[in-house]
């Protein structure tokens, strides 16, 4: 009994050593794994830490290639980048020349190795061009970066870098016609005012001219008087610039309002009786002229106030602010300078203030270029081009360096309003205050505006319209300060143009 007893606490013995021995094995199991298990988060977060700084290694990388690639003549031709100068030490500044092949601005370089900028037309293309002198302004600014780069043959660059000489800077062929941007500063002639055309399917700029002016040769030393002459601001390119009431051009935005909010100018009827009153404030026609029972196309045709006053009032200030913003009141222009243009009228504005407003007075202004740009839309459909100055860079031998190519900068309306807006457009030169461009070899539409802008009725003379109504070639948009209506002053300069681009 006792060696069985002795036996069988062995076994126990036994069975509890292996019974021990198995949990330490998996208590030190249960460890290694969880040892294992640590490791593998601690290398999980280190693979984590070192694939994103792998990332922003290679996001570095390829953004500088990128900037490089795309971004650094952009940040290079900042205006605001004075390192440009340091160009002019090896490079001779490039030429600037027209469309049509004439030479708006050079670099005479002389024997003595002084350099200096000439610009052959003088005053014609003082604002559109601008001057190298004095700072930078015009398209000398815009294209800084392409006339002091040179992409002359490299042999030759090398050649001329190891004799200590110059290469020749590239030369900016402009979008600008030096017939048409001729003819529209004589047109003008010793008014002051603005004058701009364009070619409403691509957005190059044909013609672009401001009045005073001055002439970039003598900048220098006229330029103390000219930064101080206030009465007549000559360094001011009012084209882009200046900031005029619309007048009644601004019945393009009140039409176009209008046939959003009725979906056609079908059923429209008003008495013109010369004037209209509400709440105290009376508006009146040009000249107190009684237009009698008008439909939508002949109250737009004859630029009734009356019929527009009280328009504004049914449509109502919101309406009216949301359509000008669409046309880019109030916003940005595609345009490296300009001024925007600035619309007030909102829901809670009076009567008084919205019939004003409506006849493109109250506190509305634009400046000529906006109007242009609203007017090339219509002409194109409804989209509008990105406009632009600078058609193609080439090097000193004629080799095409860049090419600008059109490009949609936005849509300002459908294709079926601007189809609407022309034909009330087309009204106004076949049987309204644009007849003087009736009959031509070409077709026309447009609209004119006197903008009064002081207590004895003064006005600005307005036209913006295009020509060949079927398939549109150019747009323009003319202001002539203190010039009367826009039939007077206005319209023969735009006839001029037209002429110009059909007939030479």
């Amino acid at each position: 009994t006792l060696m069985r007893s002795s036996a069988a606490s062995d076994v126990y013995k036994r069975q509890e050593e292996k019974k021990l021995y198995s949990e330490s094995g998996l208590e030190r199991k249960r460890a290694d794994q969880e040892k294992s298990k640590r490791r593998r988060s601690r290398n999980r977060e280190y693979t984590f830490v070192s694939a994103f700084f792998v990332v922003i290694f290679l996001g570095l990388i390829g953004y500088l290639v990128y900037f490089d690639a795309a971004k650094s003549e952009t940040f290079i031709n900042s205006p605001y980048n004075t390192r440009q100068d340091t160009f002019s030490d090896r490079v001779v500044r490039g030429q600037i020349v027209s469309s049509d092949g004439e030479v708006l601005a050079r670099t005479d370089v002389y024997d003595d190795g002084s350099e200096e900028r000439v610009y052959p037309y003088s005053n014609i293309f003082a604002h559109v061009i601008g001057y190298d002198t004095n700072g930078k302004s015009g398209l000398e600014s815009e294209a800084n970066f392409q006339l002091l780069t040179s992409h002359e043959f490299f042999l030759n660059q090398m050649k001329n870098e190891f004799l200590g000489e110059k290469n020749m800077g590239d030369t900016v062929v402009s979008t600008l016609r030096a017939d048409l941007q001729t003819v529209a500063y004589n047109a003008l002639g010793d008014r002051k005012g603005a004058v701009v055309a364009l070619e409403p399917s691509t957005g190059k700029i044909l013609a672009m001219v401001s009045k005073p002016d001055f002439d970039p040769n003598t900048l220098a030393e006229n330029w103390d008087w000219l930064v101080s002459d206030e009465t007549n601001s000559s360094l001011l390119n009012r084209a882009t610039m200046g900031q005029y009431p619309p007048g009644s051009t601004f019945k393009i935005v009140m039409a176009l309002d209008y046939y959003r909010q009725h979906g056609s100018f079908d059923g429209y009827s008003y008495l013109c009786q010369g004037s209209v009153t509400l709440e105290d404030h009376t508006i009146q026609c040009y000249n107190g002229n009684v237009h009698g029972q008008e439909d939508f196309y002949s109250a737009f045709a004859n630029s009734c106030n009356c019929a527009f006053a009280e328009m504004g009032t049914e449509l109502g200030g919101s309406s009216i602010l949301k359509t000008s913003e669409d046309l880019l009141f109030n916003k940005s222009l595609p345009l490296d300078s300009y001024r925007k243009s600035s619309f007030t009228l909102n829901g809670k504005s009076g009567i008084p203030l919205i019939m004003q407003t409506s006849i493109g007075q109250g506190n509305t202004l634009v400046s000529p270029m906006h109007m242009a740009l609203i007017t090339s839309a219509i002409a194109n459909g409804g989209v509008l081009m990105q406009p632009y100055l600078i058609d193609q860079v080439v090097n000193n031998t004629g080799d095409v360096v860049s090419t600008t190519e059109p490009e949609a900068y936005k849509r300002l309306m459908t294709n079926n309003e601007a189809a609407m807006l022309g034909k009330l457009m087309e009204g106004v030169v076949e049987h309204g205050t644009a007849t003087a461009l009736y009959g031509q070899g070409y077709t026309a539409a447009g609209k004119t505006g006197s903008a009064e802008y002081d207590e004895y009725g003064s006005s600005h003379s307005w036209f913006v319209g295009y020509s060949n109504v079927e398939d549109p070639d150019m747009v323009v948009a003319i202001i002539v300060e203190g010039g009367g209506t826009g039939s007077e002053a206005a319209v023969p300069i735009a006839s001029q143009l037209f002429n110009a681009y059909y007939y030479g």
